[in-house]
């Protein structure tokens, strides 16, 4: 574990940076966009090409390639591991353009017939953020090119234990859009639409940086690229894990922009409240839960070539409750102090105080779903290390049905909140499925001391929320409410609760204290 600890702690603090510039950059957007059709409409658009990221990029196909480039990298070397990736690379590329360009296609019809054949009205829906959002949508749409075939050379290179490099591809997005947002906005001057047009170029501009460093990092490995589309045994062994995990991988999006399309339609503030509760999620999610899960994939894969069930079952294990013992005391924190965090990170420019009333109860809810999140990824990178991709798209879509029904109940009575209950309703489905299967086909999996575990993360993270709650009350007899109270909460009553529930846990004799521990304060530091 200790090797595996040593890459986690490099892609947690690669992520975190990646994480703490996007949430510099979501404070600027919302500062000079607010919770506006204009904000809703970059988002929605945006959106798109995201999918397909974690469809392709990062999802199915990355989640098939691994598996198969570490058997070939483990059996034949370095040359015919990387002559079977550029047979992926180039096909991907391909069905990549077209998919842009079909999608492009797709958003300018829809432009036009909002713009001049009244479909807007047809629909009953606003006619200003529909026509924002396809125009956008057409000049996003490259972008999904760029970031996907990215992705897959950072799988690549994760294989090569070189994990930094794919955790900071986000950074070079995230710098390219705060960029465009300082010049556009301060520099020049620009608001609202023509800003959020600007900013659509500044996600271009992040994208081929995306690109370039991993290819660079690839290179160096000896790694060359060219166009092959010669047949290979290997292709038809990756065809048999990736169709059935494209299928199930795009459940889980498509279950994403119902929810956006629902929200888009449903108001103008919807979607943007959505996606800075999922903004905050991420950034405990992706800095501890997904790092945990990166690094562990490749050797979970590598011991599954082996047949090694015994070390899968003991990495999945250690790697299950590291990520519960994060997500859940998270959960509480971000619940119970939604109204500071959002206070603190959003309320100013055009986001104000009725803004951040707004996305509480969004958020709140939105933060019960982290430990799901964190036990599908894991679960799911379980599943995949022993190329069953069947399993998770089944569990998949029984998540999205769940999703659909309840979001088209509650959205109406509940609003924007109800949309967020039906995604911690489908969340919890999906996690507790895949969770309660794989045990089955690992017969050496613990799930006791799994069970041992949870039991103390929950107690410590339960006394930590009553603190929490109990300092905030306190905190509340002292100082007004405003910025200044947001700031105390957030960094006097954060430190003390975190430093109580790491305490508790490690006094209850949790069995990966020493692991975790060293994790948070390197990670820190």
């Amino acid at each position: 574990m200790a090797k595996n600890l040593q890459n986690i702690l490099i892609v947690a603090v690669s992520t975190l940076g990646s994480r703490l510039l996007g949430l510099l950059r979501d404070i600027l957007m919302m500062g000079f966009l607010g919770l506006s059709a204009t904000s809703s409409a970059f988002i929605f658009a945006f959106t798109v090409p995201n999918l397909f990221r974690r469809l392709l990029g990062e999802g199915a196909l990355s989640s098939a390639l691994i598996p198969i480039f570490s058997g070939a990298l483990k059996e034949e070397g370095k040359g015919p591991a990387f002559g079977f990736a550029n047979r992926v690379l180039s096909r991907a590329l391909v069905v990549l353009l077209g998919l842009s360009a079909v999608g492009m296609l797709g958003f300018g019809i829809g432009w036009v017939l909002i713009r001049h054949a009244g479909l807007a009205e047809t629909l009953q829906v606003d006619h200003e953020q529909w026509e924002k959002g396809c125009a956008m949508g057409v000049v996003l749409l490259p972008y999904m090119v760029l970031v996907c075939v990215a992705a897959l050379m950072g799988g690549l290179l994760n294989v090569l234990q070189r994990f930094a490099v794919h955790a900071l591809t986000a950074v070079w997005l995230n710098l390219a859009m705060i960029a465009t947002l300082a010049i556009g906005g301060w520099g020049m001057g620009l608001k609202g639409y023509p800003l959020a047009l600007a900013l659509c170029a500044g996600v271009l501009v992040g994208g081929a940086v995306q690109l370039i460093v991993p290819w660079v990092a690839l290179r160096r490995e000896g790694w060359r690229a060219r166009f092959d589309f010669s047949p290979a045994e290997r292709l038809t062994e990756l065809n048999k894990i990736f169709l059935p995990a494209v299928a199930g991988a795009a459940v889980m999006q498509v279950n994403v922009l119902v929810s956006r399309l629902l929200a888009f339609g449903l108001n103008e503030t919807g979607v943007t409240a959505l996606y800075l509760a999922n903004r905050l999620v991420e950034l405990p999610l992706g800095v501890f839960a997904i790092a945990v899960a990166t690094v562990i994939f490749p050797n979970l894969a590598l011991m599954a070539a082996t047949d090694d069930k015994p070390g899968i079952a003991r990495l999945y294990g250690e790697g299950l409750r590291l990520i519960l013992a994060i997500t859940v005391p998270a959960a509480v924190g971000l619940a119970v102090l939604a109204g500071p965090v959002l206070g603190l990170l959003f309320e100013w420019g055009r986001f104000n105080a009725l803004d951040v009333d707004q996305t509480v109860p969004v958020l709140a809810v939105f933060a019960c779903a982290l430990p799901f999140y964190g036990l599908a990824t894991m679960a799911t990178r379980g599943f995949h290390s022993m190329k069953d991709t069947r399993t998770p798209v089944r569990i998949a879509v029984v998540s999205f049905v769940v999703n659909l029904v309840l979001s088209l109940i509650l959205m109406r009575p509940l609003g924007t909140v109800g949309l967020a209950v039906a995604n911690l309703v489908s969340a919890g489905v999906q996690a507790v499925g895949l969770a309660a299967v794989l045990p089955r086909k690992l017969t050496v999996f613990s799930g006791a001391r799994l069970v041992n575990g949870l039991v103390r993360i929950v107690l410590a993270a339960v006394v930590m929320g009553v603190l929490t709650w109990e300092l905030a009350q306190v905190l509340s007899q002292w100082i007004a409410p405003g910025k200044w109270a947001d700031v105390i909460t957030v960094l006097v009553i954060i430190p003390v609760s975190a430093a109580a529930y790491f305490g508790l846990l490690w006094l209850s004799g949790f069995e990966d204290r020493k692991a975790l521990l060293s994790l948070i304060l390197r990670r820190g530091a």
